[in-house]
């Protein structure tokens, strides 16, 4: 094919990497070592049978060192693109290249897809021109911010809401337009829920362009961790159908969700793509330089897979290192996110070959950029082979999702034996697993409940998984969820073993509210979501995975619980006449805490205990908190600290779960006073008791 005339191609530059849109044209550069030529192929839309015209690099004009590049004179933003890489397929060494195959750009910004895309014809060799992804040139300063910035909430008033776009706002009873319904956009009309709930940070499921066929026969990928680029925004959450949509739509919703004082936090996927194993497909990495972007096993052709997905991306590679240090810098440079929780980020501390590092040089490197200084870092501090790492992740930023917090209370909760102490030490935020690294106790992401695994509601609701839908015949999730049906599996119309679930649900929020440490919430416990006990729904585009947004009414006694929790942890909202007062005094300054069992300063450590209470006075507040948990399941008589002995008036009751709404929870001066030396806890419930100054 002959170039148009009309074009000046010009040798162009290795730097920047990627597409690079300047005033007269597009500058590419492609990072591809062991390539013997490269072919930038140029589209006039998505749907393109063959491009319009095919740029020859030369190995002398367009090369130096390891990167290609060329300068095209008068392409804009918008131009499609992607390249066909040269080279030998060489599988026992390493390569796959197929000059055939049209590749996306690692650095692609945004992504289209056609309508003939399948996944299955990436995995064949040869020419795939009519069915490929492609690549968009973009400008990406090209934006109105309106002054935004960051909200910079400090992590010891962060209240983190992990949610999935797409799933956030999908169902009918959503009340949107269908149109905005599981978008970018759709989540901006719902930002006054959020507001009004109190949480501080959502934490984004996946939004990197990912691949949706990545998934069983009649399946798509819902959770979105199977990703084609690093940098591109998902092209299917944006309500716009023109090319540049889903860039400004994301820009959009983080603007608004700033303009309330609500972080965005990126879960991200680093560890593994889309192009899975010997038999996946090629988009992108293996056609362009397979041995640099992925581990290997040795000499062999075959990836290593610490993901559990089929390959493991090589992080210790320089090229590599770069290319995700970049993609964190766009994300917050130029999309203005706050925060990234890192997914199964202990691979990132891997070698070439696989082993743990003492000191991984990307993680470091993660940890003192400047431009991601003040940025929230968090770690999923394990991987799928076996590394686990919680407690004991490098650096002094990170914070760690604590899945022994997750663990521990649940086993405490259904009252299994010889759970106290380690109860005990979570809502502590942990000390035995943090005290060594002296940082401060929000280090711990304190969390019950997230994406993978059960709701809280399918917590307290089933005892076995059911995950027959995926078609996998159940083989596929966690088989160890620390899960009690309350006596019945799955629904029932039963009201005590309905009151029972919510009132579990209930000790498991107010222990996560109320525990030292980063709160995590997921999308819908606040109102009861249920996926009919499917704790692995990843492939489950549908109802059994999307917010029923008639459960915020149906369930409005357990999302006021939820609500005033929130308020009483994060803002000053005990009451309106205490506007100065807050369960964070009792988080935030020095404290001191007596331990008690159901008899005053004699906890009881021993394996069959089920019940702790604690009293807690901080340095520079006027209160002091009484707490009691009984997982038993008979009433526990629990003596209480006599007020005056502490210098304050009285008791009162702000939470008891065991209570039917409202008097579950109650601010200060509608809390019911207690006078008796004694309290009875009702039996699997929690009740807080706050004492104010005499005067």
């Amino acid at each position: 094919m002959t170039l148009k005339k009309h074009k000046n191609i010009a040798n162009g530059q290795a730097f920047p990497i990627g597409a690079s849109v300047q005033h007269n044209g597009v500058n590419f550069s492609v990072y591809s070592k062991n390539s013997t030529g490269i072919e930038l192929l140029l589209f006039d839309g998505p749907e393109a049978s063959k491009p319009n015209e095919i740029i020859v690099l030369d190995k002398k004009r367009n090369r130096t060192e390891f990167y290609w590049h060329v300068f095209v004179e008068g392409l804009k933003a918008g131009q499609m693109y992607g390249f066909r890489v040269h080279g030998p397929f060489q599988p026992d060494k390493g390569h796959r290249f197929d000059s055939k195959k049209v590749l996306l750009d690692p650095y692609s910004k945004l992504v289209v897809l056609p309508k003939a895309y399948q996944r299955i014809l990436a995995m064949k060799p040869g020419d795939n021109v009519g069915s490929a992804m492609k690549s968009v040139a973009v400008n990406t300063s090209v934006y109105d911010w309106e002054g935004d910035s960051h909200p910079r909430c400090p992590f010891s008033e962060t209240i983190i809401y992990e949610l999935h776009i797409k799933g956030f706002t999908r169902h009918p009873s959503s009340g949107l337009k269908s149109n905005r319904r599981g978008t970018y956009s759709g989540l901006i009309e719902k930002i006054p829920y959020l507001k009004d709930l109190g949480i501080t940070a959502v934490e984004l499921l996946p939004v990197f362009q990912f691949d949706e066929d990545d998934a069983p026969e009649g399946k798509k990928n819902y959770w979105g961790y199977s990703p084609v680029s690093f940098f591109a925004p998902h092209r299917a959450y944006s309500s716009r159908k023109d090319v540049m949509g889903p860039l400004d739509e994301f820009r959009d919703m983080v603007k608004a969700l700033h303009r309330v004082g609500i972080e965005v936090i990126l879960d991200v996927v680093f560890n593994h793509t889309a192009e899975g194993g010997e038999k996946g497909p090629t988009f992108s990495f293996k056609g362009i330089e397979n041995r640099a972007y992925y581990l290997m096993e040795g000499d062999s052709w075959i990836y290593g897979n610490y993901s559990g997905c089929g390959n493991t991306v090589n992080a210790h590679h320089s090229v590599v290192r770069r290319m995700i240090r970049d993609s964190l810098r766009f994300w917050v440079s130029e999309m203005h996110v706050d925060g990234f929780r890192f997914d199964l980020a202990s691979i990132l501390s891997r070698d070439e070959f696989g082993n743990p590092q003492k000191n991984p040089p990307l993680l470091w490197e993660i940890e003192s950029d400047p431009i991601l200084a003040g940025t929230k870092l968090i770690a999923e501090a394990w991987d799928a082979a076996g590394l686990y790492q919680v407690g004991h992740f490098i650096g002094d930023k990170w914070k760690e999702w604590n899945g022994k917090f997750r663990d521990d209370i649940r086993s405490f909760v259904r009252g299994d034996r010889g759970s106290v102490s380690n109860f005990a030490s979570r809502i502590l935020a942990s000390p035995d697993i943090y005290a060594h690294k002296e940082q401060h106790a929000e280090t711990s992401i304190n969390f019950i409940t997230c994406h993978d695994g059960f709701t809280l509601m399918d917590l307290v609701s089933y005892n076995k998984k059911h995950n027959e839908t995926n078609g996998e015949n159940n083989r596929d999730g966690e088989n160890n969820n620390l899960s009690w049906n309350c006596g019945v599996e799955g629904p029932t119309t039963d009201p005590a073993i309905n009151k029972l679930r919510e009132q579990q649900i209930k000790n498991f929020l107010a222990v996560t509210l109320l525990s030292y440490g980063t709160p995590m919430l997921l999308m819908g416990d606040e109102v009861g979501r249920t996926q009919l006990g499917n704790n692995n729904a990843y492939c489950q585009d549908n109802e059994i995975s999307w917010f029923n947004w008639d459960l915020v009414e149906a369930n409005s006694a357990l999302h006021r619980f939820t609500k005033m929790l929130i308020g009483f942890r994060s803002k000053r909202d005990l009451g309106d006449n205490y506007p100065d007062l807050s369960l964070l005094d009792f988080l935030n300054t020095e404290q001191h805490i007596q331990w008690h069992g159901v008899r005053l300063r004699h906890p009881d450590w021993s394996p069959t205990s089920h019940s702790l209470a604690c009293t807690v006075s901080a340095k520079d507040s006027p209160s002091v908190i009484h707490l009691m948990y009984n997982a038993y399941f008979e009433n526990l008589n629990f003596e209480i600290p006599d007020p005056k002995e502490l210098g304050r008036k009285q008791w009162v009751c702000l939470i008891d779960t065991s209570m039917p709404y409202p008097n579950d929870i109650n601010q200060i001066e509608n809390a019911k006073a207690v006078e008796e030396k004694h309290y009875w806890v009702k039996a699997r419930s929690a009740v807080i008791l706050i004492a104010l100054p005499t005067s």
